[in-house]
C-alpha cells in the first residue's frame, strides 16, 4: 500500500475539522449573545446509542459465525463468506435500530 496518500488525506481532515469546529463555535457564540441556551443545537435522543453499538457488534458476531459456517459447508470461499455475512448482519442491525428509534420518536417526540 502506498503511504503517499495519507499526507493529503490528513491535511484534508485537519482543514475540515478546523472549519467545522470554528463554524460550530461561532453558532454557539451567537446563540449565547441572543440569550438562547446553546443546548438546543444538540438533539435529545430517547434511544441510547449503546443500543445501536450493541446491536452492530452482535450483528457482526452473528455474521462471523455464519460466515465460518458457509465457508465450511459450501463451496463459497472463506474471505467472501466472512466479508459478506459481516456486512449483511452489521447492516441489518443498523436497519433494525433505525426502526426502533423511529418507533420511539413517534411515541415520544423529542423536546427541542
Amino acid at each position: 500500500m502506498d503511504a503517499d496518500i495519507f499526507v493529503p488525506l490528513g491535511f484534508f481532515a485537519m482543514v475540515f475539522g478546523i472549519v467545522y469546529f470554528s463554524i460550530k463555535r461561532k453558532e454557539r457564540r451567537q446563540l449565547i449573545e441572543k440569550g438562547i441556551d446553546a443546548s438546543v443545537l444538540e438533539p435529545k435522543r430517547n434511544v441510547p446509542s449503546s443500543l445501536k453499538w450493541g446491536m452492530v457488534l452482535v450483528g457482526i458476531g452473528v455474521g462471523i459465525l455464519l460466515g465460518k459456517l458457509f465457508a465450511a459447508y459450501t463451496t463459497m470461499g472463506d474471505e467472501a463468506s466472512m466479508f459478506s455475512m459481516i456486512c449483511l448482519f452489521g447492516g441489518l442491525a443498523l436497519v433494525i435500530y433505525y426502526f426502533i428509534e423511529r418507533n420511539t420518536e413517534k411515541k415520544d417526540p423529542p423536546m427541542n
